[in-house]
Protein backbone atom coordinates (compact mmCIF):
# COMPACT_ATOMS: atom_id res chain seq x y z
CA UNK A 1 0.00 0.00 0.00
CA UNK A 2 1.02 3.48 -0.91
CA UNK A 3 0.94 6.36 1.19
CA UNK A 4 -1.69 7.84 -0.72
CA UNK A 5 -3.32 4.24 -0.39
CA UNK A 6 -3.24 4.42 2.93
CA UNK A 7 -4.38 8.19 3.86
CA UNK A 8 -7.34 7.13 1.50
CA UNK A 9 -8.41 4.14 3.82
CA UNK A 10 -7.79 6.27 6.88
CA UNK A 11 -10.57 8.15 5.14
CA UNK A 12 -12.93 5.10 4.61
CA UNK A 13 -15.52 4.57 7.07
CA UNK A 14 -14.78 0.99 7.38
CA UNK A 15 -11.33 1.93 9.28
CA UNK A 16 -13.04 4.61 11.63
CA UNK A 17 -12.65 1.85 14.55
CA UNK A 18 -9.14 1.34 13.95
CA UNK A 19 -7.17 4.18 11.75
CA UNK A 20 -3.80 3.77 13.91
CA UNK A 21 -2.99 0.05 11.79
CA UNK A 22 -2.95 2.89 8.82
CA UNK A 23 -0.22 5.16 9.74
CA UNK A 24 3.15 2.86 9.86
CA UNK A 25 2.49 2.73 6.05
CA UNK A 26 1.45 6.34 5.92
CA UNK A 27 4.43 7.58 7.77
CA UNK A 28 6.47 6.05 5.00
CA UNK A 29 6.74 9.02 3.38
CA UNK A 30 6.33 11.75 5.80
CA UNK A 31 4.65 14.43 3.42
CA UNK A 32 2.64 12.79 0.60
CA UNK A 33 1.49 14.53 -2.66
CA UNK A 34 -2.12 13.33 -3.29
CA UNK A 35 -4.45 12.18 -6.55
CA UNK A 36 -6.46 15.34 -5.45
CA UNK A 37 -2.55 17.80 -5.31
CA UNK A 38 -3.10 18.22 -1.87
CA UNK A 39 -0.22 16.92 0.72
CA UNK A 40 -0.45 14.64 3.72
CA UNK A 41 2.03 15.23 6.58
CA UNK A 42 2.02 12.17 8.98
CA UNK A 43 5.21 12.39 11.26
CA UNK A 44 5.80 14.36 14.12
CA UNK A 45 8.40 16.61 13.46
CA UNK A 46 7.46 17.98 10.44
CA UNK A 47 3.56 17.90 11.51
CA UNK A 48 5.45 20.16 14.49
CA UNK A 49 7.22 22.36 11.73
CA UNK A 50 4.63 22.77 9.64
CA UNK A 51 2.64 24.49 12.72
CA UNK A 52 5.01 26.82 13.63
CA UNK A 53 5.70 27.80 10.14
CA UNK A 54 4.44 30.78 9.03
CA UNK A 55 4.00 30.47 5.49
CA UNK A 56 1.40 28.10 6.51
CA UNK A 57 -2.06 29.50 5.99
CA UNK A 58 -5.26 28.47 7.64
CA UNK A 59 -6.89 31.24 5.29
CA UNK A 60 -8.84 29.29 2.98
CA UNK A 61 -9.34 32.81 1.29
CA UNK A 62 -6.07 32.07 -0.16
CA UNK A 63 -7.03 28.59 -2.05
CA UNK A 64 -8.20 30.57 -5.26
CA UNK A 65 -11.42 27.94 -5.91
CA UNK A 66 -12.23 28.95 -2.33
CA UNK A 67 -11.83 32.59 -2.22
CA UNK A 68 -14.69 33.11 -4.44
CA UNK A 69 -17.41 31.50 -2.47
CA UNK A 70 -16.00 32.72 0.78
CA UNK A 71 -16.61 36.34 -0.64
CA UNK A 72 -20.13 35.72 -0.59
CA UNK A 73 -20.43 34.60 2.78
CA UNK A 74 -22.60 36.23 5.28
CA UNK A 75 -20.20 35.87 7.53
CA UNK A 76 -16.21 36.48 7.85
CA UNK A 77 -13.87 32.89 8.78
CA UNK A 78 -13.60 32.52 12.36
CA UNK A 79 -10.71 33.03 13.84
CA UNK A 80 -8.86 29.75 13.23
CA UNK A 81 -9.38 30.27 9.57
CA UNK A 82 -7.46 33.15 9.58
CA UNK A 83 -3.58 34.27 9.63
CA UNK A 84 -2.39 36.94 11.77
CA UNK A 85 -2.77 39.95 12.24
CA UNK A 86 -6.53 39.10 12.17
CA UNK A 87 -6.13 35.61 13.92
CA UNK A 88 -3.83 37.07 16.61
CA UNK A 89 -6.50 40.08 17.12
CA UNK A 90 -9.87 38.24 17.07
CA UNK A 91 -8.40 35.79 19.35
CA UNK A 92 -6.95 38.05 22.00
CA UNK A 93 -10.38 39.70 21.91
CA UNK A 94 -12.22 36.52 22.91
CA UNK A 95 -9.49 35.24 25.09
CA UNK A 96 -9.75 38.35 27.17
CA UNK A 97 -13.42 37.03 28.47
CA UNK A 98 -12.51 33.14 28.12
CA UNK A 99 -9.31 32.72 30.50
CA UNK A 100 -5.76 34.08 31.83
CA UNK A 101 -4.85 36.91 32.14
CA UNK A 102 -8.53 38.82 31.99
CA UNK A 103 -10.57 36.38 33.43
CA UNK A 104 -8.37 34.01 35.32
CA UNK A 105 -11.29 32.28 36.83
CA UNK A 106 -13.87 31.62 34.70
CA UNK A 107 -12.81 27.86 33.49
CA UNK A 108 -12.12 26.81 37.29
CA UNK A 109 -14.34 28.47 38.59
CA UNK A 110 -16.77 26.20 36.40
CA UNK A 111 -16.28 23.47 38.79
CA UNK A 112 -18.53 23.14 41.15
CA UNK A 113 -21.53 23.55 38.92
CA UNK A 114 -19.81 20.90 36.12
CA UNK A 115 -19.29 18.73 39.48
CA UNK A 116 -23.19 19.01 40.21
CA UNK A 117 -24.21 17.90 36.52
CA UNK A 118 -21.80 15.05 36.57
CA UNK A 119 -23.44 13.98 39.53
CA UNK A 120 -26.89 13.99 38.47
CA UNK A 121 -26.00 12.87 35.79
CA UNK A 122 -24.54 9.55 36.92
CA UNK A 123 -27.32 9.45 39.47
CA UNK A 124 -29.77 9.14 36.54
CA UNK A 125 -28.37 5.61 35.79
CA UNK A 126 -29.80 4.60 38.79
CA UNK A 127 -31.93 1.83 37.50
CA UNK A 128 -30.72 1.00 34.69
CA UNK A 129 -28.53 -2.23 33.93
CA UNK A 130 -27.15 -0.69 30.62
CA UNK A 131 -25.98 3.20 29.56
CA UNK A 132 -24.89 4.71 26.66
CA UNK A 133 -22.06 6.79 27.85
CA UNK A 134 -22.26 8.91 24.85
CA UNK A 135 -26.32 9.59 25.02
CA UNK A 136 -26.32 9.15 28.43
CA UNK A 137 -23.24 11.80 29.50
CA UNK A 138 -20.91 12.74 27.09
CA UNK A 139 -23.11 14.36 25.09
CA UNK A 140 -25.34 16.39 27.74
CA UNK A 141 -22.26 17.23 29.82
CA UNK A 142 -20.33 19.65 27.36
CA UNK A 143 -23.29 20.72 25.62
CA UNK A 144 -24.82 22.37 29.08
CA UNK A 145 -21.51 23.81 30.20
CA UNK A 146 -20.76 25.24 26.74
CA UNK A 147 -24.76 26.80 26.34
CA UNK A 148 -24.27 28.38 30.09
CA UNK A 149 -20.93 29.95 29.22
CA UNK A 150 -21.64 31.17 25.94
CA UNK A 151 -25.55 32.53 27.46
CA UNK A 152 -27.23 30.13 24.84
CA UNK A 153 -30.23 28.79 25.66
CA UNK A 154 -30.06 24.75 26.53
CA UNK A 155 -33.29 24.36 25.25
CA UNK A 156 -32.39 24.95 21.63
CA UNK A 157 -30.21 22.49 21.55
CA UNK A 158 -32.23 20.30 19.00
CA UNK A 159 -31.58 23.10 16.49
CA UNK A 160 -28.06 24.01 17.29
CA UNK A 161 -27.37 20.14 16.85
CA UNK A 162 -28.28 19.96 13.50
CA UNK A 163 -26.39 22.44 12.49
CA UNK A 164 -23.34 21.68 14.41
CA UNK A 165 -23.52 18.70 12.75
CA UNK A 166 -23.33 19.95 9.22
CA UNK A 167 -20.46 21.81 10.23
CA UNK A 168 -18.65 19.14 11.34
CA UNK A 169 -18.92 16.85 8.27
CA UNK A 170 -18.01 19.59 6.09
CA UNK A 171 -13.98 19.15 7.66
CA UNK A 172 -14.30 15.70 6.35
CA UNK A 173 -12.72 15.01 3.52
CA UNK A 174 -14.65 11.87 2.19
CA UNK A 175 -18.02 14.21 2.28
CA UNK A 176 -17.36 16.14 -1.23
CA UNK A 177 -14.78 18.09 -2.80
CA UNK A 178 -13.52 21.33 -1.29
CA UNK A 179 -15.84 23.50 -2.76
CA UNK A 180 -19.14 21.39 -2.01
CA UNK A 181 -18.13 20.63 1.55
CA UNK A 182 -17.03 24.84 2.05
CA UNK A 183 -20.39 25.75 0.37
CA UNK A 184 -22.35 23.74 3.00
CA UNK A 185 -20.33 24.90 5.45
CA UNK A 186 -21.04 28.50 4.38
CA UNK A 187 -24.85 28.26 4.08
CA UNK A 188 -25.21 26.29 7.44
CA UNK A 189 -22.90 29.26 9.16
CA UNK A 190 -25.22 32.27 7.78
CA UNK A 191 -28.14 29.74 9.52
CA UNK A 192 -26.11 29.87 12.67
CA UNK A 193 -25.53 32.98 12.57
CA UNK A 194 -29.08 34.55 12.50
CA UNK A 195 -29.84 32.37 15.54
CA UNK A 196 -27.12 33.87 17.48
CA UNK A 197 -27.48 37.15 16.59
CA UNK A 198 -31.00 37.01 17.78
CA UNK A 199 -29.28 36.11 21.02
CA UNK A 200 -27.06 38.91 20.90
CA UNK A 201 -29.60 41.53 20.42
CA UNK A 202 -31.36 40.40 23.43
CA UNK A 203 -28.02 40.98 25.48
CA UNK A 204 -28.00 44.44 24.36
CA UNK A 205 -30.96 45.34 26.83
CA UNK A 206 -30.41 42.87 29.39
CA UNK A 207 -26.81 41.42 29.64
CA UNK A 208 -26.10 38.20 31.94
CA UNK A 209 -23.06 36.67 33.20
CA UNK A 210 -22.08 35.33 29.97
CA UNK A 211 -19.64 35.27 26.74
CA UNK A 212 -22.07 36.57 24.38
CA UNK A 213 -22.56 39.56 26.89
CA UNK A 214 -19.40 40.39 27.51
CA UNK A 215 -18.33 40.78 24.24
CA UNK A 216 -21.71 42.87 23.44
CA UNK A 217 -20.67 45.00 26.42
CA UNK A 218 -16.77 45.37 25.24
CA UNK A 219 -18.36 46.79 21.79
CA UNK A 220 -14.75 45.93 20.43
CA UNK A 221 -15.31 43.10 18.54
CA UNK A 222 -17.31 43.88 14.74
CA UNK A 223 -20.69 42.38 14.81
CA UNK A 224 -19.59 39.76 11.68
CA UNK A 225 -16.58 38.97 13.68
CA UNK A 226 -18.76 38.35 17.06
CA UNK A 227 -21.48 35.83 15.23
CA UNK A 228 -18.91 34.01 13.86
CA UNK A 229 -16.53 33.48 17.09
CA UNK A 230 -19.56 32.37 19.01
CA UNK A 231 -20.63 29.86 15.92
CA UNK A 232 -17.11 28.61 16.68
CA UNK A 233 -17.12 28.23 20.48
CA UNK A 234 -20.80 26.94 20.25
CA UNK A 235 -19.62 24.49 18.32
CA UNK A 236 -16.30 23.19 19.02
CA UNK A 237 -16.79 23.75 22.59
CA UNK A 238 -19.04 19.87 22.99
CA UNK A 239 -18.17 18.15 20.10
CA UNK A 240 -14.46 17.67 20.51
CA UNK A 241 -14.94 16.75 24.50
CA UNK A 242 -18.10 14.80 23.45
CA UNK A 243 -15.27 12.36 21.90
CA UNK A 244 -12.85 12.86 24.20
CA UNK A 245 -14.85 11.99 27.00
CA UNK A 246 -16.54 9.13 24.92
CA UNK A 247 -13.00 8.00 23.77
CA UNK A 248 -11.61 8.17 26.99
CA UNK A 249 -13.80 5.52 29.01
CA UNK A 250 -13.54 3.10 25.93
CA UNK A 251 -9.70 2.97 26.67
CA UNK A 252 -10.39 2.80 30.36
CA UNK A 253 -12.45 -0.12 29.79
CA UNK A 254 -10.25 -1.39 27.15
CA UNK A 255 -8.00 -1.29 30.09
CA UNK A 256 -9.70 -2.18 33.45
CA UNK A 257 -6.16 -2.03 35.37
CA UNK A 258 -5.31 1.57 34.15
CA UNK A 259 -9.40 1.77 35.43
CA UNK A 260 -8.90 0.68 38.70
CA UNK A 261 -5.95 2.25 39.47
CA UNK A 262 -7.62 5.81 38.44
CA UNK A 263 -10.94 4.46 40.97
CA UNK A 264 -8.45 4.79 44.15
CA UNK A 265 -5.93 7.33 42.71
CA UNK A 266 -8.12 10.19 41.02
CA UNK A 267 -5.15 12.26 41.23
CA UNK A 268 -3.88 10.27 38.45
CA UNK A 269 -6.37 11.53 36.24
CA UNK A 270 -4.43 14.79 34.85
CA UNK A 271 -1.62 12.20 33.39
CA UNK A 272 -4.34 9.33 32.37
CA UNK A 273 -6.43 12.59 29.81
CA UNK A 274 -2.83 13.31 28.95
CA UNK A 275 -1.89 9.81 27.19
CA UNK A 276 -5.75 9.74 26.05
CA UNK A 277 -5.14 13.20 23.88
CA UNK A 278 -2.15 11.48 22.51
CA UNK A 279 -3.21 7.87 21.94
CA UNK A 280 -6.95 8.17 21.08
CA UNK A 281 -7.23 11.92 20.34
CA UNK A 282 -10.59 13.13 19.42
CA UNK A 283 -9.58 15.90 16.83
CA UNK A 284 -7.17 13.24 14.15
CA UNK A 285 -6.48 15.94 11.93
CA UNK A 286 -7.70 19.90 12.06
CA UNK A 287 -10.69 20.72 10.48
CA UNK A 288 -9.29 24.38 8.63
CA UNK A 289 -7.38 22.93 6.25
CA UNK A 290 -3.69 24.69 5.75
CA UNK A 291 -2.56 25.98 2.14
CA UNK A 292 0.98 27.24 1.57
CA UNK A 293 1.59 30.79 1.02
CA UNK A 294 5.32 29.81 -0.71
CA UNK A 295 6.77 26.61 -1.97
CA UNK A 296 7.92 25.10 1.40
CA UNK A 297 10.71 22.59 1.61
CA UNK A 298 10.28 19.34 3.72
CA UNK A 299 11.46 15.97 4.26
CA UNK A 300 12.61 16.08 1.24
CA UNK A 301 9.31 17.28 -0.77
CA UNK A 302 8.76 20.72 -2.13
CA UNK A 303 5.12 22.02 -1.00
CA UNK A 304 4.34 24.25 -3.99
CA UNK A 305 2.69 27.31 -3.32
CA UNK A 306 -1.44 27.36 -2.70
CA UNK A 307 -1.00 23.16 -2.25
CA UNK A 308 -3.52 22.24 0.28
CA UNK A 309 -2.13 20.76 3.23
CA UNK A 310 -3.14 18.08 5.70
CA UNK A 311 -2.01 17.62 8.85
CA UNK A 312 -2.55 14.24 10.33
CA UNK A 313 -2.23 15.07 13.66
CA UNK A 314 -3.22 11.26 15.27
CA UNK A 315 -0.45 9.94 12.74
CA UNK A 316 2.37 12.16 14.85
CA UNK A 317 0.54 10.95 17.91
CA UNK A 318 1.76 7.48 17.59
CA UNK A 319 5.30 8.64 15.68
CA UNK A 320 7.82 6.07 16.60
CA UNK A 321 10.60 8.38 16.39
CA UNK A 322 9.04 10.67 19.50
CA UNK A 323 7.20 8.20 21.22
CA UNK A 324 8.34 4.98 22.69
CA UNK A 325 6.08 2.29 22.27
CA UNK A 326 3.49 4.37 21.05
CA UNK A 327 0.93 1.74 20.34
CA UNK A 328 1.13 1.45 24.42
CA UNK A 329 -1.45 3.61 26.68
CA UNK A 330 0.73 4.26 29.04
CA UNK A 331 -0.53 7.12 31.97
CA UNK A 332 3.46 7.36 33.08
CA UNK A 333 4.40 8.40 30.20
CA UNK A 334 6.68 11.16 30.55
CA UNK A 335 7.70 14.00 27.98
CA UNK A 336 4.15 13.63 26.49
CA UNK A 337 4.11 16.71 24.20
CA UNK A 338 1.27 15.31 22.35
CA UNK A 339 -0.81 16.70 19.02
CA UNK A 340 -3.81 15.93 20.73
CA UNK A 341 -5.06 19.74 20.89
CA UNK A 342 -3.05 21.06 17.72
CA UNK A 343 0.07 23.16 18.03
CA UNK A 344 1.42 26.77 17.18
CA UNK A 345 -0.82 29.90 17.10
CA UNK A 346 -3.77 27.52 16.48
CA UNK A 347 -3.40 25.57 19.29
CA UNK A 348 -6.55 24.72 20.67
CA UNK A 349 -8.96 27.51 22.08
CA UNK A 350 -10.82 25.55 24.38
CA UNK A 351 -8.14 23.30 25.75
CA UNK A 352 -8.43 24.21 29.18
CA UNK A 353 -12.42 23.77 29.50
CA UNK A 354 -12.03 20.21 27.54
CA UNK A 355 -9.50 19.05 30.03
CA UNK A 356 -11.39 20.44 33.10
CA UNK A 357 -14.41 18.47 32.04
CA UNK A 358 -13.06 15.23 31.40
CA UNK A 359 -10.85 15.19 34.08
CA UNK A 360 -13.69 15.40 36.10
CA UNK A 361 -16.11 12.98 33.96
CA UNK A 362 -13.56 9.93 33.88
CA UNK A 363 -13.12 10.41 37.68
CA UNK A 364 -16.39 10.26 38.93
CA UNK A 365 -17.34 7.71 36.40
CA UNK A 366 -14.39 4.97 37.30
CA UNK A 367 -15.40 6.17 41.22
CA UNK A 368 -19.20 5.34 40.88
CA UNK A 369 -19.91 2.87 37.84
CA UNK A 370 -20.26 -0.53 39.70
CA UNK A 371 -18.35 -3.10 36.95
CA UNK A 372 -19.11 -1.47 34.06
CA UNK A 373 -18.30 -3.55 30.96
CA UNK A 374 -17.96 -3.06 27.17
CA UNK A 375 -21.25 -4.71 25.18
CA UNK A 376 -19.85 -4.20 21.95
CA UNK A 377 -15.98 -3.35 20.89
CA UNK A 378 -15.62 -1.89 18.57
CA UNK A 379 -18.42 0.07 19.10
CA UNK A 380 -19.88 2.16 16.03
CA UNK A 381 -18.64 5.15 15.39
CA UNK A 382 -19.45 8.45 14.28
CA UNK A 383 -19.03 8.73 10.46
CA UNK A 384 -16.15 11.95 10.24
CA UNK A 385 -12.82 11.13 9.99
CA UNK A 386 -11.56 13.87 11.24
CA UNK A 387 -12.99 14.34 14.77
CA UNK A 388 -13.24 10.72 15.71
CA UNK A 389 -15.06 9.03 18.87
CA UNK A 390 -18.15 6.59 19.25
CA UNK A 391 -21.58 7.13 17.90
CA UNK A 392 -22.85 4.99 20.95
CA UNK A 393 -21.12 3.72 23.85
CA UNK A 394 -23.24 0.74 25.43
CA UNK A 395 -21.91 -0.04 28.87
CA UNK A 396 -23.36 -2.80 31.64
CA UNK A 397 -23.04 -1.60 34.92
CA UNK A 398 -24.19 -3.39 38.27
CA UNK A 399 -25.39 -0.08 39.68
CA UNK A 400 -23.76 3.45 40.66
CA UNK A 401 -22.33 4.35 44.10
CA UNK A 402 -23.82 7.06 45.65
CA UNK A 403 -22.47 10.33 45.23
CA UNK A 404 -19.88 11.80 48.17
CA UNK A 405 -21.75 13.57 51.00
CA UNK A 406 -20.49 16.43 49.86
CA UNK A 407 -22.20 16.65 46.54
CA UNK A 408 -19.75 15.56 44.16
Amino acid sequence: MTAAGAYEQFLDYSNRADPYRLFPELRRTPVARQPDGSYVVSTYREIVALLHDPRVSSDLRNVPEIADIQETSELPPEFIRRDPPDHDRLRSMAMKYFGPPHCPGRISGLAPEMDRLISDLIDGFAGKSRIDIVDDFAYPLPVTVICELLGVPRRDEPTFHHWSQILIGTNDPSTGTLVERNTRRFQTMAQLGRYLNELVESRRGAPGDDLLSALVADGEMPRPDLLATAALLLVAGHETTVNLISNGMLTLLRHPEVLERLRHEPGLVVRVVEELLRYEPPIQMPGPRRSALADIDIAGTTIPKGAVIVLVLAAGNRDPDRFADPDRFDPDRHDNQHLGFGGGIHYCFGAPLARLETQLALTELTRRLINPELVTDPPPYRHTANLRGPQHLLVDVDGVRPRHPDGG
